[in-house]
């Protein structure tokens, strides 16, 4: 049976080209799942957004049964989205409810943080629920409850947006290519003449490009506006490790009060924000079915105690997909 540093080892070893394969989304370390029964058995999980019978499949689509003799677990989860879809007016407002930027849909107010040099009390959710997918401005107002809920900058203004951990999809602005910049060009003069707004603009892939979080603080415009706790939960008294295994839970805007287990740690996965853009994450924690489009921003709590565990981001019809809580702190210089 292999132990956890070899399956670690195997994962940093073998994650890009497993990546690479057609309708593979993700790769991360669980328990191997025989029939429908999970085992104490490590594994790579290689993540597949379906499963396809091996027949129906090309050789290089193949996922190999080893990799440096450890065994691997093909685990079917859907498609990756991030969790964001078009409830009520909370004042003050707690964790769990409806919020977004006033160009968004709505997302899930996730919780009240620290910042670590001011003390400063800030919402914290995700960069695509607070910052617009990288696309906001500091400052940029933010309403609760969202758009979708019915939820306007006149009406609802409760904050606005603080930083943003920028998401990396794997673009650069400009291109080595002057062909390329040299058409951008007279595209965008002969736009220009004739009156229009759109532009075209060269950008760089870089397949190289992961993130480690989706995330986002706003700054109430009132701090008795806010609340520390969040709905069903309760406040936070502190953070914890997700591990294989441990049951966890959360309150959304979407599906509210749910639990799960979490079933992948260090996992790779992309995401699919839509209009084309994909952004890789790396260390995430996933668990099973416990959320859906507009939880996004949840904070993800252990199950039998007050710690936070992740900041929830994304999901399928079959996954939540969430960041440890440590590396969302960090990139946002806060705390509880």
């Amino acid at each position: 049976m292999a132990e956890l540093s070899e399956v670690r080892a195997a994962k940093a070893s073998h994650t890009a080209a497993l990546m690479a394969r057609p309708n593979v989304v993700g790769v991360g370390i669980g328990h191997r799942i025989k029939g429908t029964e999970q085992t104490d058995e490590l594994c790579l999980s290689v993540l597949v957004a379906d499963k396809i019978a091996i027949e129906g499949l090309a050789t290089e689509a193949l996922v190999p049964k080893t990799v440096n003799n450890v065994p691997t677990d093909v685990v079917q989860i859907g498609t990756v989205r991030a969790n964001q879809v078009p409830t009520g007016k909370f004042r003050p407002a707690p964790g769990g409810v409806s919020i977004g930027h006033y160009q968004i849909s709505a997302g899930t107010l996730g919780c009240i943080v620290r910042d670590r040099t001011t003390g400063q009390r800030l919402i914290l959710s995700n960069n695509h629920v607070l910052a617009n997918s990288n696309d906001a401005q500091v400052g940029d107002p933010i309403i609760q409850p969202g758009g979708a809920d019915g939820g306007s900058v006149a009406n609802d203004h409760i904050a606005n947006l603080e930083r943003f951990c920028t998401i990396d999809f794997g673009e650069t602005s400009g291109s080595g290519c002057g062909i390329a910049s040299t058409y951008a060009g007279i595209g965008n003069a002969f736009a220009n003449f004739l009156g229009s707004s759109h532009r075209v603009s060269v950008f760089q892939a870089n397949p190289q490009a992961v993130n480690l979080v989706d995330a986002a603080v706003a700054r109430p415009l009132n701090d008795g506006d806010v609340l520390d706790e969040i709905l069903n939960i309760g406040e936070i008294s502190g953070i914890t490790e997700g591990v294989l295994g441990m049951q966890v839970r959360k309150s959304g805007r979407t599906t509210g009060y749910t639990t799960g287990v979490i079933t992948q740690i260090e996992a790779t996965v992309s995401v699919n924000y839509g209009s084309g853009r994909v952004a890789t994450f790396e260390n995430q924690l996933i668990a099973g079915p416990m959320s859906e489009g507009g939880d996004s921003g949840s904070l993800v709590v252990a199950l039998d105690t007050q710690e936070a565990v992740g900041l929830l981001f994304a999901g399928s019809t079959q996954s939540t997909i969430f960041s440890p809580i440590q590396a969302v702190l960090d990139c946002l210089n806060v705390e509880f």
